[in-house]
């Protein structure tokens, strides 16, 4: 019996470290951290072209990848990427297994009351997309009723049900545009810049913009809420905003953006 009991205490003692491991260091500084270690752990998709993707290589490259990456050098350490579903980077950079995402993140109120944003350094249109021959759909209200693609709790998913349609969730934006293109779904949206990519590859796609939001989303780095991710976010804010009075993401957007600079308004 006491073997029994000694083997569960264990247990019980090993799942409580393993929780404990999972949950991000609220005793220390966590700029000071990633310091020490030398290392800016950095969440991303790497399945979104032009923001985070796979070049004919295998390597992970795109805006987002080159932006971190000058972040962490700002920051005097490196950018080790870690991908992942769209739908688990949040949880993970909840519990600690990652210091930021980097994945095109728009600023919405929603997050906002869960994160602090650092300044922004992109600034992205979003566009209703729909198949070549559909003219049922000209507008964002049209969407009522209507089926829809996009990554699950995006900013696109949450604005297409705001305007009434049932959403499918996929991971990548191939696979949303594959369902509009065979008619599995009636639209998408998505940001104009990577449709645009996306026409680059395949300018035959029968595919059409029928609308646009009137401004650009905010696109920033989400840090975790705390007096000790306060110096993380003040630090990265300041490397943004020196990046961009370097003309260093204005170079980097025009690398992946074919010449267009999505860094300033």
């Amino acid at each position: 019996m006491k073997k029994v009991i000694a083997i569960v205490l264990a247990a019980v003692m090993l799942l409580a470290l393993l929780a404990a491991c999972s949950q991000p260091d609220k005793g220390g500084d966590v700029l000071e951290q990633v310091k020490k270690s030398g290392k800016l752990v950095v969440a991303m998709e790497g399945t979104w072209a032009p923001w985070t993707y796979h070049d004919e290589n295998d390597k992970l490259v795109g805006f987002d990848v080159e932006v971190a990456r000058a972040i962490a050098g700002k920051l005097g350490v490196e950018a080790e990427f870690v991908e992942g579903a769209w739908s688990g980077l949040f949880t993970g950079f909840e519990t600690g297994r990652y210091d930021i995402i980097a994945n095109g993140v728009d600023i919405t109120e929603e997050r906002s009351a869960k994160y602090d944003f650092t300044t922004p350094y992109a600034y992205s249109y979003t566009v209703l997309i729909v198949r070549g021959d559909n003219d049922s759909i000209r507008s964002f209200e049209d969407l009522k009723g209507k089926k829809t693609a996009n990554s699950i709790d995006s900013t696109y998913m949450l604005l297409a049900e705001e305007y009434g349609a049932t959403v499918s969730g996929v991971e990548s934006l191939e696979e949303t545009l594959n369902m509009v293109l065979a008619g599995r779904v009636d639209a998408t949206l998505n940001a104009e810049v990577s449709l645009n990519d996306y026409l680059r590859e395949h300018p035959d796609a029968n595919l059409k913009v029928v609308c646009k939001t009137a401004e650009p989303t905010n696109v920033a780095i989400p840090i975790r809420k705390g007096q000790e991710c306060k110096a993380l976010n003040e630090a990265i804010s300041k490397a943004i905003e020196e990046l961009r009075a370097e003309g260093k993401l204005t170079e980097i957007s025009k690398k992946y953006f074919n010449g267009f600079d999505i860094t300033t308004k």
